[in-house]
């Protein structure tokens, strides 16, 4: 079993007065278990989360092994004790748990099953996460500082340029595009037209999201354009869908997470990039594993428990326990990447976009300079402590403590 050493976690209590969105008091459930068993564990005592994770691996040595009676006995052990309302120990073992729980039936009916990252949204499906991550970016800098950071790597590049085109791989309901069109209103030499190509899942939110942007763009006498495509780039037959004109300058976005596919086949992405031959790419990247295939599940999933128990142990530092707003986000967007990370059977995923962008000719761009001064200031003005930022090789990363949770690049073509 992997040692417990190589996973420190410290429960916290939180005496801080936030407000919430909503009081959860009522459905909130903490439960003391007392087993006669040499296992264990009663939740409110000093060693508690400790136990908690101890039999958190032991059911994914269970799954990683095929053992799946055992794990499931176990999972319901697990499910006695901890709740998704209680300490963010108890909150992030019982999300993995039910990841787990996920898996394992999976894998029973893998032959018949998708994987779950890839399985279609609907609306509905797509509208709950949209608002999710709204609500993730009034509590917690990691949305802003990816916006911020690739907004201000995109400025930069884009000067001198009147004529912009930013292909955006997931607008969702395009939140990052009005700040960069605050700036680029204010440069001197106005521009001649900017244009936003958006790929999502939906065209009724496709079509929202362009109206929203066209009536903000107009606020600030913006020349603009909305091109939706619904879909995903690796699924294109061929980049001139794209509508890239000559004479402009093009840029392409992604904000990468594990909510759902976004780049359809990952190699034909890339290769619809590499000759699409962009002015600049900028990618905000999770700090996590992508080889499904090549790395052992257990190792993915005890390096999943660091990074989710950091992200848990964020919001817990600014919210209360009853708040509706952390449930929302820890239920919605989280406890979703968690499943699609734990539950994934089958697919071989690949690697870092940095790492397969450099294989493929593209060449990193420095975000030292401005825009690594401009996320220090935006870090120093927002109300969260504990956020770190770090510049590596040219890239920004955010972290939690002394864990990375975000890095940041851009990149040209040679």
């Amino acid at each position: 079993m992997i040692p417990l050493s190589q996973f420190p976690m410290t429960a916290k209590r939180l005496d801080r007065d936030f407000p919430s969105s909503g009081d959860l008091s009522a459905a909130k459930r903490r439960k003391d278990v007392d087993f006669a068993a040499e296992d264990t564990v009663t939740v409110e005592d000093d060693g508690g989360a400790i136990n908690l994770l101890s039999l958190l691996l032991q059911c994914a040595e269970y799954v990683a092994t095929d053992h799946l009676r055992e794990a499931s006995t176990l999972l319901s052990e697990i499910s006695e004790i901890c709740s998704p309302f209680g300490s963010s120990p108890e909150r992030v073992v019982a999300y993995f748990a039910q990841a787990l729980q996920t898996r394992v039936i999976r894998s029973y009916l893998a032959s018949a099953s998708t994987p779950l990252s890839e399985s279609p949204l609907t609306v509905f499906q797509s509208q709950k996460i949209f608002s999710a991550l709204q609500t993730f970016n009034s509590v917690s800098p990691l949305i802003k500082f990816s916006h911020f950071t690739a907004n201000q790597a995109i400025f930069q590049a884009l000067d001198g340029e009147d004529s912009v085109h930013i292909i955006d791989l997931d607008v969702m309901q395009g939140l990052q595009w009005p700040g960069l069109f605050h700036i680029l209103a204010s440069r001197p030499r106005k521009l001649r037209s900017i244009r936003i190509t958006g790929f999502g899942c939906s065209s009724d939110l496709l079509a929202s999201t362009g109206r929203r942007l066209a009536d903000f763009a107009a606020s600030l006498a913006l020349p603009f354009e909305f091109h939706p495509i619904e879909g995903k780039i690796g699924n294109l037959i061929d980049p001139s869908q794209l509508g890239t004109r000559p004479g402009e300058a093009v840029v392409v976005h992604w904000m990468q997470h594990r909510l759902y596919d976004v780049t359809g086949s990952d190699l034909d992405a890339l290769e619809i990039l590499r000759r699409l031959k962009p002015n600049l790419i900028t990618v905000v990247e999770q700090e996590l594993s992508y080889e499904d295939g090549g790395s052992s599940f257990l190792g993915r999933f005890v390096e999943a428990l660091h990074y989710y128990s950091a992200l848990f142990d964020a919001l817990g530092d600014g919210l209360e326990e009853e708040s509706g707003e952390r449930f929302t986000v820890e239920q919605i967007v989280l406890a979703t990447e968690i499943r699609n990370i734990v539950a994934h059977i089958g697919k071989k995923r690949r690697r870092r976009w940095k790492e397969e962008l450099s294989r493929v000719g593209f060449r990193p761009v420095s975000l030292r300079g401005n825009p690594a001064m401009q996320a220090g200031l935006l870090l120093g003005m927002l109300p969260w402590n504990g956020y770190t930022l770090v510049e590596d090789d040219g890239t920004l990363r955010l972290g939690w403590k002394d864990l990375s949770l975000l890095t940041a690049s851009a990149w040209q073509s040679d």
